[in-house]
């Protein structure tokens, strides 16, 4: 591979993100998915908690469930608020991840949260992310997300937003 061409592939959205490249080679199937998505737990243990699922990641958009049980269950019998923070920062960071090129880093800064209604039976999210492109300088690009029931309402929305910037050296 000649310089330039390295560089090129370098500065594509997802270059070095490992969840997107397991995504790709396993999504196409149930089981891939869900092999995809515990291997990503397996590197980040804070989301086994919840048991995602992710079913789509593209750079810049990702979409998972989860299923309501008991581990994710408040007093009340509806999904808990922290469950549900949980998945947007799931969905939110690997939306982030696959957005990058090699040359970026990211991390979250912090997220505003919205409570719409009870989330009752399984939850589905979707994150859409700012555009990213080329950067000279640290940015901060928000990954927006909607969290729905099984009749498609919305019962939570977030904004997160991702710091991203140039790596260094």
């Amino acid at each position: 591979m000649s310089t330039e061409s390295a560089k090129a592939a370098k500065s594509q959205p997802g270059a070095r993100s490992a969840a997107l490249r397991l995504f790709r080679r396993w999504g196409n199937s149930g089981f891939g998915r869900w092999l995809c998505s515990r291997a990503i737990c397996f590197q980040a243990p804070y989301f086994s908690s919840i048991s995602p699922l992710l079913e789509l990641l593209e750079p810049g958009h990702a979409i998972a469930s989860i299923k309501q049980r008991r581990r994710v269950q408040n007093h009340i019998g509806t999904v808990h608020a922290i469950a549900l923070c949980n998945l947007a920062e799931f969905v939110g960071g690997l939306a982030t991840d696959a957005a990058v090129t090699a040359e970026q880093r990211w991390i979250p800064k912090g997220m505003t949260v919205h409570y719409l209604k009870k989330a009752l039976g399984p939850m589905r999210a979707e994150a859409q992310l700012d555009s990213i492109g080329e950067l000279t300088e640290g940015a901060e690009k928000v990954a927006r997300v909607l969290i729905k029931d099984r009749q498609n309402e919305t019962v939570f929305s977030a904004e997160i937003s991702m710091w991203v910037s140039p790596k260094r050296g």
